[in-house]
């Protein structure tokens, strides 16, 4: 793992016309080294996701926590969390044109290698790089951790570019079995290279500390699980350092 970080905020337009900002580290390197987009929870661009992306840069990637909401809004109000997320739902090109946008803007980096792109996405972020894959951006990779599934529309055969990976917890009562089942039917007839980790014991929201904190205070289904948080992460990485 490196050590040294940089980090700062990069403040960037998509094509529909939202202010968003990104927070961009990276290791301190004299070349440009592999990127990857981090796509937050439905509670907008939070200290968790910040968390995530520094601790990309600290094994030695170029991640840029992406905006999907404008002016880096949060909140631990699922209300509020939801009106957002629904907002984004509203045009079907909105959650594509915002992460395209994030992509295009790690890539411009002077510390990315732009040939070397991946995404990675925790609950609604799942979503958004799913969604981004299923556009055929130029990715390498792409992980969703305890993600949306259901595409609003499905894959067309040979247009996913990235190695999917997604990481499922087997007590998700909000993206159930049944759920995964039709995403790898899709998957499957879009012939796309991917794989599905079910993991054990483990609800929706399982990689984030702060999951039992916020279901007790919204009433939601969510559950920190720690053994699940370290699986998963482990195989996101594994597939980061084959892919990049």
């Amino acid at each position: 793992m490196t050590s040294t970080i940089k980090t700062r905020e990069i403040h960037y337009t998509a094509k529909d016309g939202s202010n968003l900002i990104g927070y961009f580290a990276a290791p301190v390197s004299e070349t440009p080294v592999a990127g990857v987009i981090v796509a937050p929870e439905w509670w907008g661009r939070t200290e968790y996701t910040l968390q995530r992306a520094r601790e990309l840069a600290e094994h030695g990637y170029a991640a840029l926590a992406i905006d999907m909401y404008g002016d880096k809004k949060v909140t631990d109000q699922a209300s509020q969390a939801n009106e957002w997320m629904t907002q984004t739902f509203q045009d079907a090109d909105t959650i594509v044109t915002r992460a395209s946008a994030g992509l295009e803007t790690l890539a411009q980096q002077a510390e990315v290698n732009p040939e070397q792109l991946a995404a990675i996405g925790f609950c609604y972020g799942g979503k958004v790089v799913l969604d981004l894959a299923r556009s055929g951006a130029d990715l390498k990779a792409v992980a969703s951790f305890h993600g949306t599934l259901s595409p609003k529309t499905p894959a067309e055969q040979g247009k996913i570019q990235a190695e999917i990976l997604v990481l499922h917890g087997e007590q998700d009562s909000m993206v159930t079995l049944d759920d995964v089942a039709k995403f790898k039917a899709e998957m499957d007839h879009a012939d796309v290279n991917y794989e599905v980790i079910i993991l054990e014991n483990a609800k929706h929201g399982f990689s984030n500390p702060l999951a039992d904190e916020r279901a007790k205070a919204n009433g939601v289904d969510l559950g920190y699980n720690p053994q699940a948080e370290q699986q998963s992460l482990n195989a996101m990485y594994g597939l980061l350092e084959r892919t990049l």
